[in-house]
């Protein structure tokens, strides 16, 4: 790829869960429990010409009332803050479709959704029948992008495919049927948003699974995938590790919230 080809990425933070414990992350879990914090972003991409692609969309404050987590900023004012005006966003990638990654589509009036077909399969079908499954996916946000698809404003994607030059999508599942991540040319190479096919650091580097898991296989796989698309380890970018703000520096204009993952991380503490 060439550097004309290349993309900023931005890890947007606009909500938090502080009191989030360890056994809540891991399969095979120890005697040492205790605090271990998750974050919530959207990611922004956007090239020389001033495209932009978004990916997820988080969710509101219903919802986060509903499951006790903290809305710091909704999503279209983290993006506002890196000069992106959510209105005109016009290319949108749901990683899958629960309820943290797929809420707020009518901050997005204008965006076509990419989805994997076999997530909205998943979200719509006989697997919704468990109570497991279903609870973390909010009913009308899965609506919403039904209703985006009668309106010719869904795109599915079939496993991989090139949205842009530098940016592919791949399906992965394990954590849902349909979850993909995203590969984008950057800068300093190859980075991979993996979004929640890795929540945080530490399930990738202990091969130790999130427990919220439709398929444990596919989620190991899916490790092995991230890792061979990316560049590094250091090009690795999980979904929910408090980590990715203080090893990657801010974003000018947005340095409470906001952080560069197109340069080289500031530490890998």
């Amino acid at each position: 790829m060439s550097d004309s080809e290349s993309w900023e990425i931005f890890a947007l933070k606009y909500a938090e869960r502080p009191d989030a414990m360890k056994r809540e992350h891991f399969v095979f879990t120890d005697a040492h429990d205790g605090p271990m914090p998750m974050d919530y972003f959207i990611w922004a991409l956007r090239n020389e010409a001033g495209r932009v692609i978004v990916i997820d969309m988080g969710f509101e404050e219903k919802e986060a009332k509903k499951r006790g987590r903290k809305i710091l900023r909704t999503p279209a004012e983290a993006l506002a803050g890196v000069g992106i005006d959510a209105a005109s966003v016009e290319e949108l990638v749901i990683s899958h479709m629960h309820y943290d990654h797929c809420g707020n589509a009518d901050q997005f009036p204008n965006a076509t959704f990419f989805v994997q077909e076999r997530e909205m399969a998943f979200a719509t079908g006989r697997h919704m029948k468990h109570k497991t499954f279903r609870n973390i996916f909010a009913v009308d946000y899965v609506v919403d992008l039904i209703r985006a698809l009668y309106r010719d404003r869904v795109e599915f994607v079939d496993g991989m495919m090139e949205m842009a030059p530098g940016v592919t999508l791949h399906h992965v599942g394990g954590h849902t049927d349909g979850l993909q991540i995203v590969r984008v040319w950057t800068a300093r190479g190859w980075v991979v948003l993996a979004a929640d096919a890795a929540h945080l650091y530490a399930n990738m580097n202990d091969v130790n699974p999130f427990p919220l898991v439709f398929n444990v296989a596919d989620m190991l796989s899916g490790y092995q995938t991230i890792e061979t698309l990316a560049d590094s380890p250091q090009h690795i970018i999980p979904g929910h590790d408090p980590l990715v703000m203080s090893r990657f520096p801010a974003a000018d204009g947005a340095e409470e919230y906001a952080v560069r993952l197109d340069v080289d991380p500031l530490n890998w503490d």
